[in-house]
């Protein structure tokens, strides 16, 4: 979300075990001052980084910080904000007219012009570069030529986007989509360096932006330094010297690196240490609202799971889960039980409604009709499987299965499969090889409760990992994006949630809020709505 649902976490990785070692991390002995470099921990992205191919929250990071597009989330309301962009207008809500602002470059000196996001866009939906945010430019003119249902492309680019000159370019839609322009914030809209396409390898080895940092070196699995760049021309200039993102496996070891003063950030506290957080850390703890959601998604490419009355099965199954005593004991209030598909971080102006109803509330009795109404459980099991690389999703899977097991009366039929990293699961997950239902977290792209469904729930959508399946659900979406009237396409988006709630594809678990802790080194350190940290603002003593 966030760039798809995204996420990956950590724990010591070789890197950070000599760092802790040695004493020569850029912790406690780093130097300070505006020029400090700050350490925070990282997973290694399941993709190369690539703006229209990164959708998980690692990757994500990254592109934060090296790039800047068209539009920029206010990291405190949330709010679209013009960057790139000068003037975005439109007549009819189908047709725009973008206007760059004069004077930004890439990091290597080349201007950005209106070419940069045209080359960039026209790439990341092509069928032949496999991009996974590719459905991101599906609402564009031509992106059916480009991009086909099957067979290979019938063109090099779409024919909805038109350069004028330097500074100005056009974009026709396939249909009315009022909010598109609120979209553009999203890190697959960037633009990109012709050094992207003339050399590309040598690009995903060190790549080059145009946002307030630079990478200075790469080495997968391990660790990327990015530092500030002098050169930036937007009005968000780093605080610090840069960042350097250390790759974790397990965040327990992480906290311990950061209680020990060999780390300064961690953006996700494990649940083990939640009931020691707030002594260990005081007010550098951070536990806020954020936009983003876990859930078990059912592999409805398999017929077991998607055969007549399984509705009634996955429904079951939901109303086996005791959310409310799983958060409270494994989450101390950083989790809140869900009862929709989006987040309360949207408010309920923006489209967020308790629409779950009965199938979010812990019943074991109605579970067990529903479950034996709908022909029991596929083969007499219940396989739930999660990355493990960081210890809480462990956690809950054991809940989880307990609570079914316990509701259930029928013995250990839920069991749980491990994976051990982020990215071995993501690969699982996006190849469609998983066979039981699988942690989905679902972090926001951007603040529309469009982006909470689409993605995830649409035919063709870029993160519909369990291949979920609804004319009606599809009408509804369709007809929310084209409505001028705000109010009413957001009606329409609650709507969609009543077709998820009667066919449950996905069980919503719980809401997460942001969790983060950092050293004595820093300050002014915040969260923005996505739970990301806003690096650029943040201080070293």
């Amino acid at each position: 979300m966030r760039r798809a649902a995204r996420h990956a976490r950590w724990a010591v990785g070789a890197v950070a075990a000599v760092l802790a070692a040695c004493g020569c991390g850029g912790g406690a002995r780093g130097a300070g001052g505006p020029d400090g470099i700050i350490s925070s921990s990282w997973g290694d992205p399941q993709n190369p980084i690539e703006p229209a191919n990164t959708n998980e929250v690692q990757g994500g990071k990254v592109l934060d910080m090296l790039f800047r597009g068209l539009k920029r989330y206010d990291p405190e309301t949330g709010e679209a904000r013009d960057m790139l962009a000068e003037r975005i207008e439109t007549t009819d809500s189908r047709n725009f007219t973008i206007t760059l602002r004069p004077g930004w470059s890439f990091s290597n000196g080349e201007p950005v012009t209106a070419r940069s996001f045209t080359d960039a866009w026209n790439y990341g939906a092509h069928i032949d570069n496999k991009q996974a945010n590719a459905p991101f430019f599906s609402d564009i003119a031509g992106y059916e030529d480009v991009h086909p249902a099957s067979g290979p492309a019938r063109a090099k680019t779409m024919r909805g986007l038109v350069v004028k000159d330097d500074r100005t370019f056009t974009v026709a839609l396939r249909d009315t989509f009022s909010t598109w322009p609120e979209t553009l914030g999203y890190q697959a809209f960037v633009p990109l360096p012709r050094v992207f396409f003339t050399d590309h390898d040598a690009w995903l080895t060190k790549p080059v932006g145009n946002g307030p940092y630079t990478v200075e070196s790469y080495t997968r699995g391990s660790s990327m330094k990015l530092r500030r760049w002098d050169g930036y021309p937007g009005g968000d200039k780093p605080r610090n010297g840069g960042v350097d993102l250390v790759v974790y496996t397990d965040n327990n070891s992480a906290y311990t690196d950061l209680i020990s003063g060999h780390l300064d950030l961690l953006d996700d506290v494990p649940a083990q240490q939640l009931r020691n957080v707030k002594g260990d850390l005081g007010d550098r703890y951070i536990n806020q609202p954020a936009l983003i959601i876990q859930t078990l998604v059912f592999p409805l490419y398999r017929p077991e799971w998607n055969r007549p009355g399984m509705e009634k099965v996955r429904r079951g199954l939901s109303m086996a889960i005791d959310r409310e005593e799983i958060t409270r004991q494994i989450y101390q209030g950083t989790r809140t039980p869900a009862k929709d598909w989006t987040s309360p971080a949207l408010t309920r102006d923006g489209g967020y409604q308790e629409v779950c109803g009965d199938a979010c509330r812990y019943d074991p009795a109605a579970a067990r009709r529903l479950i034996e109404e709908g022909g029991g459980l596929p083969g007499g099991r219940l396989t739930l499987t999660s990355n493990v690389d960081t210890g809480s999703h462990r956690a809950w899977m054991d809940a989880v299965c307990n609570s079914v097991n316990n509701a259930l009366r029928r013995g250990a039929v839920c069991t749980v499969n491990p994976i051990g990293t982020f990215a071995d699961f993501r690969n699982q997950q996006t190849q469609a090889r998983l066979t039981g239902p699988f942690r989905s977290g679902w972090q926001a792209d951007y603040p529309l409760i469009q982006n909470f469904l689409e993605p995830l729930y649409h035919s063709g959508g870029s993160s519909n990992y369990g291949k979920f399946r609804d004319k009606d659900f599809d009408g509804l979406v369709d007809r929310a994006n084209r409505e001028t009237d705000q109010p009413r396409a957001v009606q329409d988006f609650r709507a969609t949630q009543r077709i998820l709630a009667a066919r449950m594809p996905a069980i919503p678990l719980w809401y997460q809020n942001g969790s983060a802790g950092y050293s004595e080194r820093l300050f002014d350190v915040t969260l923005n709505q996505f739970s990301v940290p806003v690096y650029d603002r943040i201080k070293v003593r």
